[in-house]
């Protein structure tokens, strides 16, 4: 009886999904739902009848409850099965990115850091200090601000950056930033009309390629990806600011979003996909206001 309730379990994909991932980690729930995108409820039934059924165990540590394969016997046939899922190759790759995090424990302490910055008033201390300070310490570079709106961060780049050429396809963006650049000063800021896919830009001319939540709105973002990479010089880098995947639908007509953001797995393949190297990924703001968007940083570099 316990071999036909391990093969009917077997034969349902989620719950060999789940398998092929504890055979390599130990995971818990939390973890399991961030790299599969299911709910905690569907995972947690998932494991109650794997371990039942003896193929899964589990251990404490801290509040948490951490997941295992216990049967080795299983994973010639996990093996044989993860080329029949479509869904395996993704499920690696997240899961890689859930261990880098895990790893990431002094990021996790500035997480939270950075999270009471500005909560309190100290005199002196604010965001705008803050930036400014970080500007001052860039180096002179050229950077391409990729669908840069009327360019608000082109204008604070352009402070201290040798030239900055900011491309968006409406030619109101254009003629507003333009104007704002004039009134300025900003002799050193240039806007042009363009497309994310085909920014007007020469190739290997920029040392930052910049996205500021701009790639969700392009029709094809790895296309948009990988025409940055080409106005790269070797050694220049890709920075995106986007939203991390949500189900806010109305901002496809509130904020004329094309895509509800990008899983980090998707932002990574992306860059990898155009050749990047050096690619990193995190979770650099989240909102605590309905429908609490959260924002991921990439950055990759040309070779």
């Amino acid at each position: 009886m316990a071999i036909l309730q391990s093969l009917r379990l077997l034969a349902d994909p989620s719950r060999l999904r789940l398998l092929l991932l504890l055979e390599r980690e130990e995971l818990s729930v939390a973890e399991l739902q961030e790299i599969l995108a299911t709910g905690q409820s569907r995972i947690s039934t998932h494991l109650a009848q794997l371990r039942q059924a003896g193929l899964v165990e589990d251990r404490k540590q801290g509040k948490n409850s951490l997941y295992r394969l216990k049967d080795r016997q299983i994973i010639d046939i996990l093996h044989a099965a993860a080329r029949e899922i479509p869904e395996a190759e993704a499920d690696s790759q997240a899961l890689q990115l859930t261990l880098d995090k895990r790893r990431d424990r002094v990021r996790t302490y500035f997480d939270a850091l950075a999270g009471k910055f500005g909560r309190q008033y100290v005199p002196g201390r604010s965001w705008k200090g803050l930036a400014e300070t970080l500007l001052q310490l860039m180096p002179p570079l050229v950077i391409g601000d990729l669908g840069a709106g009327e360019g608000t961060f082109s204008q604070l780049l352009a402070q201290r950056a040798k030239h900055v050429i900011a491309v968006d396809n409406s030619q109101n963006m254009v003629d507003f930033g333009s104007r704002l650049a004039r009134e300025n000063g900003l002799t050193n800021l240039e806007y042009r009309l363009g497309d994310l896919e085909a920014p007007p830009i020469d190739p290997a001319s920029l040392d930052i390629a910049f996205f500021s939540q701009s790639l969700h709105h392009a029709l094809h973002p790895d296309r948009a990806v990988a025409a940055a990479f080409r106005l790269l010089k070797p050694g220049g880098r890709i920075v995106i600011l986007d939203l991390k995947r949500h189900s806010f639908e109305q901002a496809r007509e509130l904020y004329a979003d094309t895509w509800l953001g990008f899983s980090e797995v998707e932002l990574r393949n992306f860059l990898a996909a155009a050749g990047f190297t050096g690619v990193e990924s995190w979770i650099v703001d989240r909102e605590k206001q309905t429908p609490a968007f959260e924002t991921i940083l990439a950055i990759g570099s040309r070779p």
